[in-house]
């Protein structure tokens, strides 16, 4: 085996890799748990929309 081979099959390994992480990350098995560590930044204001509802000309949804 010469250099072009081992580096051809360190990108192919590479590769599969990313496809890999990608469908891991796509998968519909996981989007509840990403969806909870979206909201981790929002989770140590447990009394934000009280707050807001006591502050005029705030829109409450």
């Amino acid at each position: 085996m010469d250099i072009g081979t081992l580096r051809g099959l360190g990108t192919i390994l590479v590769f599969v890799a990313f496809i890999g992480v990608v469908l891991w990350a796509y998968s519909s098995k996981r989007k509840k748990s990403f969806d909870e560590a979206a909201n981790l930044p929002f989770a140590d204001e447990p009394d934000a929309k009280k707050r807001d509802e006591k502050l005029p000309g705030v829109r409450n949804k």
